[in-house]
């Protein structure tokens, strides 16, 4: 009978440490986890806060200066997250084409924050064909816009 009992207690105690292990890594990858989808939270927020609109005219004469080969586009902050204006905020493609050489310029004034409501002035550096049809893509903080323009 003793031999009964001793061999209980055995099982006893490796199930409670085997038990004690398993709820020490459930615990780790639980609080893991937690702290993944709290970022990936903050970061969708983020992103559906943001919104911009291109603002500049399609028709107008001024969005492609031929002689400084620069184009030129006015972004408008439509959503409720303040942005920097800053070239790494803001990703730029002209024709499809990954555009590095750009400045962005807070108007009217410049500034180091852009606001609801404040509108940036983007200046691309490319040189287009001309009397053709051209198209910008604005990425700013996961939302993008497309702007077509003809030269």
């Amino acid at each position: 009978m003793a031999s009964v009992s001793v061999s209980h207690l055995i099982l006893f105690i490796a199930s409670m440490a085997i038990a004690a292990s398993v709820a020490g890594v459930f615990t780790t990858s639980i609080g893991e986890l937690s702290n993944a989808v709290s970022e990936q939270g903050l970061d969708v927020s983020s992103d559906v806060r943001t919104d911009v609109e291109i603002i500049s005219d399609s028709g107008s004469g001024n969005i492609y200066d031929d002689t400084s080969e620069t184009i030129t586009i006015h972004v408008k902050n439509t959503g409720s997250e303040t942005l920097a204006p800053v070239p790494g905020q803001i990703d730029l493609f002209v024709d499809g084409t990954f555009a590095s050489d750009y400045t962005v310029t807070l108007e009217p004034d410049g500034g180091d924050s852009w606001r609801p409501g404040d509108v940036v002035r983007v200046e691309i550096n490319r040189n287009l064909d001309s009397n053709s049809d051209h198209r910008v893509k604005l990425i700013a903080n996961g939302d993008e816009e497309v702007f077509e323009f003809n030269t």
